[in-house]
């Protein structure tokens, strides 16, 4: 189901692409960054909602369970209201602080001010997907995404093409597919496993510090990424459109090539909460360990892949010049990182649901802050753009091998 929205986004960027103008290309790059903030923290809560309604199902205490759901969906309204609130009428501010000028910024701010009304709706979808997950339902809860892709690769060409609204009909096309995701996880959740319990005013409170209590670090946690992301764009943005450009075909291959990894991360923290609540310490530990074999063998076939497949992802994108120059070189040598990045994820997900949700905060924090500030600006001060990916690549290293021992130290019982 991820890899179905991540695929469907490439699409979308390359059809945006297509038309010509690196200023669009790199318009929907910066846009993409303020959208990721909003995104950010609405999977951190989801992450959340995976861990309590999980551990609650598997100890068996379902009207619990449908409590905490209900809560939660209130939570995530409430949260995304809010966030929608605070960026909307700040993006210009935003966009700038990120690099984007002229032009650009203003093709952004539009694309913004379609899109991040729409974030309300993925807050939704993006929560009862979680609560399927918990259930163990993992068919339906790809149908959530899985629907919305397929919506936005149908309408995509429509939009931007046909109806000649260019990256404008990209914009319109998200807001519809965030509709499927919400409608198509309601009737999961709610109308066939009737796991959505309306919040009760006596009990709201409780349960909401329950949630709160996981969702306030995994939330800060996973805003940790799209800081560290602005930084590495905002040092890449000094070296023109065209390097933004690129930056921005990096952050579509990349979900799709390594949705895996997403997926894997996602799914696994439930299947932790819930032997974790029965008491089975060893099929945690057994969890982990398969969870980092898997992620290595992963990140090295896909490494061979692209290394290999370079010229064709330049050519699908119509790239030239620096921006050709700068998607080969992630291709060939950038896509180290996913051996690092893959095991902190599957870090975070041990953390978030064994109990030690602040140290999933701690190394993604130290991640996009001491592994990324220092790196990228020496790497690129002494290598460009290139030097800068390899900055990204060193401070990955560090974290991410730091947190995975931390988890398998954790995870002895």
């Amino acid at each position: 189901g991820l890899v179905a929205v991540f695929v469907v986004d490439l699409l979308s960027l390359i059809y945006v692409s297509r038309l010509g103008d690196p200023k669009l290309t790199a318009a929907v790059g910066f846009g993409t960054q303020v959208q990721f903030f909003a995104t950010s923290l609405h999977i951190g809560l989801a992450i959340a909602i995976g861990a309590v309604v999980s551990r609650a199902l598997g100890a068996g205490k379902r009207d619990r369970a449908r409590r905490l759901a209900g809560a939660s969906l209130w939570l995530g309204v409430t949260l995304s209201v809010a966030t929608v609130a605070i960026l909307l009428p700040l993006r210009a501010t935003i966009l700038a602080a990120f690099g984007a000028q002229g032009e650009t910024r203003d093709i952004a701010a539009a694309f913004l001010a379609i899109t991040l009304p729409a974030n309300i709706l993925f807050s939704l979808g993006m929560s009862l997907s979680a609560i399927l997950r918990a259930a163990g339902d993992a068919r339906r809860s790809m149908y959530v995404t899985l629907f919305g892709g397929v919506a936005t690769a149908i309408l995509d060409p429509i939009f931007i093409f046909g109806l000649d609204l260019g990256v404008y009909g990209a914009a319109i096309v998200i807001v519809i597919s965030r509709f499927v995701f919400a409608a198509v996880g309601w009737w999961g959740a709610a109308r066939v496993h009737q796991l959505v319990g309306p919040p009760q005013r006596d009990s709201l409170w409780p349960d909401l510090s329950v949630i709160l209590a996981v969702a306030g670090p995994a939330i800060l946690t996973n805003i940790a990424t799209p800081v560290g992301q602005s930084y590495a764009m905002r040092v890449f943005s000094g070296f023109g459109e065209q390097a933004v450009a690129a930056f921005a075909m990096i952050d579509r291959i990349v979900p799709v090539a390594f949705g895996v990894l997403f997926a894997l991360s996602g799914s696994v923290g439930p299947i932790m909460g819930q032997n974790l609540g029965a008491g089975l310490y060893d099929r945690v530990r057994r969890v982990l360990l398969d969870c980092f074999t898997l992620t290595i063998v992963y990140v090295a076939a896909i490494w061979v892949a692209l290394w290999l497949g370079g010229p064709l992802v330049v050519a699908l994108f119509g790239a030239k010049g620096e921006a050709a120059r700068i998607v080969l070189f992630f291709c060939g040598w950038g896509v180290a990182i996913w051996f690092f990045l893959g095991g902190l994820f599957i870090a975070d997900a041990a953390f978030n649901n064994l109990g030690y949700p602040l140290l999933s905060t701690l190394f993604n924090w130290g991640r996009a802050t001491l592994g990324t500030i220092p790196f990228v600006t020496w790497g690129a001060h002494v290598g460009g753009p290139e030097g800068g990916l390899v900055g990204m690549v060193a401070g990955a290293a560090l974290f991410g091998i730091s947190a995975a021992a931390t988890a398998l130290w954790i995870a002895r019982g």
